[in-house]
């Protein structure tokens, strides 16, 4: 059994490019908890996804993706009656815009009773996000049911805010989002999602805040301002690793992942935020979500040579 398990939904994912003034799509995968998976699969941990794919080409296509990158499929489900969810990337002055079609996604039939829960109960970490909540409501039950089997086990919750406000409004986000954080041992929000959640502005206040639901361990990720780490007798602000980034599509995801594949391999919180921000930034240098994501070896050689 995997010790990382990732629940929510995988995009196939179309990047436009231009060329010779034509935009044409380069086709890849996305998903923020599918994007976690591989991540952490990349820097050497154990690593199952738990989802629900379409019987179609596309579902398909991440089967085989999964298998490649290491993740154990176990925990997806093969659903004939639904598809597989897609997602479009545009690009302007150096930013990137989202366009879904989700709506009814076999992910988003993901009910209770369909989450494996024997794999949930054998990991080490399960890992979610507002995302995975916002889908639908039934799904938003399953990651509930999850968590919940999770901490009657003793297996650690790692909860992404990822706050997307065309899936639901703030105040159901709120709700949700905030009771998922309240059953998490680690919270991983984003600096601009957490100031909208929780009505504060200073990134110590908005710890503060999250370590008060519950969580041990508070990742506060700030863009350019780099990391805030903390837990009750510790708090640290890591920088970033600078590059020169084309595309930043999946490197909240790319951090999740490295920084619990480090967890679980035995770094202190500050070793781990230090190493996931390096593989964060390296993420960046390509375009999309998974093609340009670091393996370990890349990571500590950038390291490496920070060090030097």
């Amino acid at each position: 059994m995997p010790d990382l398990v990732c629940l929510g939904e995988a995009l196939l994912e179309f990047s436009s490019q231009q060329r010779d003034g034509q935009t044409f799509y380069l086709q890849g995968y996305g998903g923020d908890t599918s994007n976690c998976a591989i991540a952490a699969a990349r820097q050497g941990a154990s690593v199952g996804y738990v989802t629900a794919v379409g019987d179609d080409a596309f579902g398909r296509e991440f089967l085989d993706l999964w298998k490649r990158e290491g993740v154990e499929t176990g925990g997806v489900i093969v659903d004939p009656d639904a598809p597989t969810g897609i997602y479009f990337i545009t690009y302007a002055n150096g930013e990137h815009e989202f366009s879904y079609r989700r709506v009814g996604s076999a992910a988003s039939r993901m009910t209770p009773q369909s989450v494996p829960l024997d794999i949930v109960r054998q990991a080490k970490i399960l890992h979610v996000s507002g995302i995975s909540q916002a889908i639908s409501d039934t799904a938003c039950d399953a990651v509930f049911a999850a968590m919940t089997a999770a901490r009657q086990a003793g297996v650690q919750v790692s909860y992404d805010t990822n706050l997307r406000l065309k899936l639901w409004p703030i105040e159901r986000a709120r709700a949700v989002i905030h009771a998922g954080m309240a059953m998490a041992d680690i919270a991983l929000p984003g600096l601009e999602d957490a100031r909208q959640l929780t009505g504060l502005e200073d990134p110590d206040a908005i710890v503060d805040f999250y370590l008060a639901l519950g969580p041990k361990v508070v990742a506060l990720t700030m863009g350019s301002a780099g990391t805030m780490v903390a837990t009750s007798d510790l708090r640290e602000t890591v920088p970033v690793h600078k590059v020169d980034h084309v595309d930043a599509t999946a490197a909240g995801d790319m951090f999740d992942g490295a920084f619990l594949a480090r967890l679980m391999a035995g770094d202190d919180v500050v070793t781990a935020v230090t190493y996931a921000n390096t593989a964060a930034a390296l993420s960046t240098l390509g375009y999309g979500a998974v093609a340009p994501m670091p393996t370990a070896e890349a990571v500590r050689k950038a390291l490496a040579e920070k060090a030097t």
